[in-house]
């Protein structure tokens, strides 16, 4: 039997890109979609592709009417929480794309997903280059105690830090707070200018034309540094098959998990 998913960012750049790889595979449906600006047609038509017949709905509270096995969120920040709350009520398994959310957001869902038990995979970018980068800072972190994140992006990227420099923030921060030397509240000047804290890490983002997704993660020891460095392009197809491991293996566990390491065998 199938996987039954819907699909909540259906027509968006990420979301048309997930959606044609569900077409290829066997063992995934995707049974509803959801799409302002597309509601009221079917998704095959939309995207050209005729082995996706399912509908495409205004809003995930009308998509949810079709059963689901798990919802995948890859929507804006504004609404991805209730959708998210909203998909554990009705039974779902919850993979999420969308970035933008803070850790108070996650705690809601963690408690809703223990509550509803069900598992909820968070991943602020499914691409490999990107889980494996995250790999490699956390075992840095345990060695090197001073480091930094700067997170670039497209001018037109309303969330920042970006949901892939939140995910990095935080499990940095599950390894050690990151050092200074001169703490920012002693900084002369600006001190906005020394970016933001988060998960006692030091987050700088860059918004500018020409950038797509790219983050580094730097780290510093005496007369010499360490450089981690994701770039990525301009399509979305790198970041499909991670999604689609997400969805086939999200009902592997119950709760919150963050990071798609948690469904690959990096030891």
């Amino acid at each position: 039997m199938s996987i039954r998913v819907c699909l909540a960012g259906a027509t968006g750049w990420a979301g048309s890109a997930l959606a044609q790889g569900i077409a290829q595979t066997n063992d995934l449906s995707l049974v509803a979609a959801v799409s302002r600006s597309h509601a009221g047609q079917q998704l095959g038509i939309v995207l050209n592709q005729p082995k996706l017949d399912c509908s495409v709905f205004a809003t995930a509270e009308e998509a949810l009417s079709q059963p689901c096995d798990v919802f995948v969120e890859y929507t804006k920040p504004a609404v991805a929480l209730n959708n998210v709350l909203q998909a554990l009520a009705q039974g779902s398994h919850v993979v999420i794309g969308t970035s933008g959310l803070d850790d108070a957001a996650y705690a809601i869902i963690h408690e809703a997903a223990l509550k509803a038990q069900r598992g909820v995979l968070a991943v602020g970018n499914f691409a490999l280059t990107v889980v494996l980068l995250q790999k490699f800072a956390t075992i840095a972190a345990r060695y090197i105690p001073y480091s930094e994140i700067i997170d670039y992006a497209s001018d037109k990227k309303i969330d920042a830090p970006s949901g892939t420099a939140r995910e990095l923030a935080y499990r940095l921060g599950q390894v050690r707070d990151s050092a200074q030397t001169v703490p920012t509240e002693e900084i002369v000047g600006d001190q906005a200018t020394r970016g933001a804290r988060m998960a006692e890490q030091q987050v700088h983002s860059v918004r500018l034309p020409g950038y797509v997704i790219s983050i580094e993660a730097i780290f510093g020891m005496p007369d010499q540094k360490l450089i981690l460095r994701h770039e990525a392009g301009n399509g979305a197809e790198p970041y499909v098959d991670g999604a689609l491991l997400a969805i086939r293996k999200v009902n592997t566990f119950v709760g919150l998990k963050r990071g798609l390491e948690h469904v690959l065998d990096l030891d």
